[in-house]
């Protein structure tokens, strides 16, 4: 059985010494890391554990992707440019196999991102990927969420419900990755170049990673005001109202969670360009309401009044 050491020569250790900003990469105690001059260094760090983030039996390949992607999606909601990452990967059992899918799902979103994988961890135990992104956005420009003011637009990219329907499809026997529910729940798409885009037009922004209401709710306390939203402009995922139908279809938007979008708040003067700079990436942006003064999230009548994901639903969120 291979070493720990041997695992991450294998399957997780990549040159990256000629990459912009790397000082020193993996093979030291630390990484040594210098962000570009005039940037602020945006990190952030997000575990996914098997059967709780993931289905044990996913795809290898998937698992990688994903680990990756929903970490860099908290990148993205604050504008900033993806440069590193590390991970920290807890595994059962020393499966080469299984690893060698897993680099392969991971490392291709390090490429496409731009993203260099610097540092890490491989432990024995239940499986559990942390993965610690760092990104550089201009100094005072990162997108945030207590910016927003009454009056704003809210608006989403892409579309929404994708991530609930793809659980729900793969608990119904659906295992092809073709499949676009299936493919936004294991496969998505952290949103770098939307968030890039809009960061010097938003006044702020969340990642919809625990379901729209939720992090809406987020967004609204950070700020300190209320929303008002129309719940018929929500932009369903393709095939979700077929799968669930109507009514559970706009719950999976409004609550489901694992979307990975964007939502913003926009000046409304702002919207059109916000619109124009998304067209050019083939990337929707849809408004779906308004913040208002009052405090509350309005709009979505009695129908819905789900808190989004929670690890423990008895807190406060």
């Amino acid at each position: 059985m291979p070493s720990e050491f041997e695992l991450i020569a294998r399957f997780f250790a990549r040159p990256c010494d000629a990459e912009p900003g790397v000082v020193a990469g993996p093979g030291d105690d630390c990484a040594l890391l210098a962000p570009s001059a005039g940037s602020e260094l945006a990190v952030s760090v997000d575990t996914s554990v098997v059967d709780v983030h993931f289905p044990q039996a996913a795809p290898a390949v998937a698992i990688g992707h994903r680990a990756l992607a929903v970490a860099l999606s908290d990148l993205a909601a604050m504008g900033a440019r993806a440069r590193w990452c590390a991970l920290a990967a807890t595994l059962p059992e020393a499966d080469e196999a299984w690893l060698e899918s897993f680099a392969a799902g991971f490392h291709a979103l390090c490429r496409r991102s731009r993203v260099a994988l610097v540092g890490g961890d491989v432990t024995r135990g239940p499986l559990s990927l942390s993965v610690t992104v760092h990104g550089e956005v201009p100094a005072g420009g990162a997108l945030r969420r207590s910016g927003a003011r009454a009056g704003d637009i809210l608006a989403v990219t892409g579309t929404l419900g994708g991530g609930r329907g793809g659980l729900e499809a793969w608990q119904a026997g659906v295992r092809d990755l073709d499949d676009p529910l299936l493919r936004a729940y294991l496969l998505p798409e952290p949103r770098l170049a939307a968030g890039e885009a809009l960061r010097e037009l938003a006044h702020a922004a969340i990642d919809v990673s625990d379901g729209l209401l939720a992090d809406l709710q987020h967004l609204c306390s950070a700020s300190g005001v209320g929303a008002s939203l129309a719940p018929e402009a929500l932009p369903l995922a393709d095939g979700l109202t077929a799968r669930l139908g109507e009514a559970a279809a706009r719950e999976a938007a409004l609550a489901g969670g694992d979307d990975y979008e964007l939502l913003v708040a926009l000046p409304p003067e702002a919207l059109p360009e916000a619109e124009h700079r998304l067209r050019a990436l083939d990337l929707p942006l849809t408004p779906i309401g308004r913040l208002v003064a009052e405090p509350g999230i309005h709009g979505i009548g009695d129908a819905v009044r789900a808190a989004g994901w929670q690890h423990f639903p008895g807190g406060t969120p």
